[in-house]
């Protein structure tokens, strides 16, 4: 019998250490270093190719590229976050809270993929309650294949005779490998089950989508080096409480890692929203204040949001700053603009801040609509529903230029809006007679509130 081995793991990177050390070498972190009780075994019976070549160096100007054909999923979310596809012999990590719909969204695209066989591993539930949902979606396939199974080396049989054309995870911390003695969704589990499962991706050329659990903090649970070893981070985002879904790409080897997707939760499954602008403005009869439009980006979709605002007499000393979905820190900075640049007495006041529809927006371009939702709710004074905004505020309350200010426009007048109001400097080379709806540019703040407000 071999001998037992106890090492010690970072459970933020995933160093190795032979003790317990306070401060992990690699990464800086405290703390956080884990006991696991591991065995080397003579033959380990992880996934071993059959058919693996020895490599050897080539020149780069050797190499033959050639262009790879992605999987088009039936599914122009994921297609968009993915960069046109799923590419063979990719590994993509897909993570979120529990309930959120991951495995709803796994199971959905093995089922929409008719011609592809798909093997899907489920570690959590059983055959039952996988086909339970899967009778709840429009979309039945004969090529979707069930493999309850939590051990790698058993799963990889099933795949030795079943040859899938795509592998699905849920979940790779439910996997157990024979080469450690370990739990299942410790460190050294889910490093070495990540490790066998990439191996497998690139000798086959078959892509596997891995399902992730997420810790207290929102971070992907495991060491980090798992983020380091996959091609693709996907983080599924939304509130459970809520209908609306975002898939947001945080690394991506094949494409942009500013795409976005989002999904509408029904009782059949999720619902590309191939339209957000008209889910992020809320549908009102007559106007009210507080609230302004802003153009803002993700990706290559231009989206209108819904910028609402709060502003009301401090009663309990210190005024309250509390902005949702938006940079706290930026919200403060452009309150101080308001105050020093346009003459708003806003020291004593609580603002509270809301981008509607619950996505999260980093674009500068939204900051003069901040500033106007914040007048308007001082002031009492709507800003039309018909007027938007798209443009960044500087710390001398000048309106700056923001990029690709076309893209904004266009959609804008797609929306039936009727005024956009940009940056002076934003329009060079930009045609307006080509466009309907009407571009208003400003180069101060002031200016913006004496034609929004008199």
């Amino acid at each position: 019998m071999a001998k037992t081995k106890t090492v010690y793991f970072c459970q933020n990177c995933g160093t190795e250490s032979p003790k317990w050390i306070g401060k992990c070498p690699s990464c800086g972190q405290w703390n956080t270093y884990v006991e696991e009780t591991i065995q080397k075994e003579k033959n380990p019976s992880g996934y071993t190719s059959s058919r693996r070549e020895q490599n050897k160096p080539v020149a780069i100007k050797e190499v033959v590229s050639s262009k790879e054909e992605r999987i088009i999923v039936p599914d122009q979310e994921l297609n968009r976050v993915l960069g046109g596809g799923i590419v063979p012999g990719s590994l993509v990590l897909i993570g979120g809270e529990p309930g959120i719909g991951k495995s709803t969204l796994m199971l959905q695209i093995a089922l929409k993929l008719q011609k592809v066989k798909v093997l899907y591993v489920s570690g959590e539930e059983s055959a039952q309650q996988i086909k339970m949902r899967a009778d709840r979606m429009e979309n039945q396939s004969d090529n979707c294949y069930i493999l309850t199974e939590t051990i790698t080396s058993e799963i990889f049989k099933q795949i030795e005779e079943l040859a899938p054309e795509l592998l699905v995870i849920d979940s790779i911390q439910t996997l157990t490998s024979p080469k450690l003695e370990s739990a299942a969704g410790s460190v050294g589990q889910v490093k070495e089950c990540t490790a066998e499962l990439m191996r497998f991706a690139k000798e086959n050329k078959t892509p596997v989508l891995l399902i992730g659990h997420i810790t207290k903090d929102g971070a992907i649970a495991g060491p980090k080096v798992l983020e380091h070893m996959v091609d693709a981070v996907l983080q599924f985002e939304g509130d459970r409480h809520l209908t609306y879904r975002i898939l947001r790409t945080t690394k991506n080897r094949f494409g942009s890692t500013n795409e976005l997707g989002i999904y509408e939760m029904q009782h059949y499954g999720l619902r590309e929203v191939t339209n957000p602008s008209e889910i992020l403005i809320s549908q009102k009869e007559a106007d009210v204040s507080g609230t302004a439009i802003g153009a803002t980006l993700e990706g290559n979709r231009p989206l209108l949001i819904e910028i609402q605002a709060l502003v009301s007499t401090a009663n309990y000393g210190t005024p309250q700053r509390s902005a949702t979905g938006f940079d706290n820190k930026r919200m403060n900075m452009l309150l101080a603009v308001l105050e020093k640049r346009g003459g708003f007495r806003l020291g004593v006041q609580d603002v509270f801040l809301n981008m509607a529809g619950g996505i999260r927006v980093e674009d500068p371009a939204v900051d003069l609509a901040v500033c106007m939702a914040v007048v308007s709710s001082l002031e009492e004074i709507p800003v039309s529903a018909k007027t938007c905004m798209a443009a960044e505020v500087g710390l001398g309350g000048e309106i700056r230029a923001v990029n690709r200010v076309e893209n904004r426009i266009a959609e804008a007048e797609k929306l039936g809006f009727d005024e956009i109001l940009v940056s002076q400097y934003s329009m060079k080379g930009v045609d307006k007679n080509k466009y309907k709806i009407t571009i208003k540019t400003f180069t101060k703040l002031t200016e913006v509130v004496g034609y929004l407000f008199g």
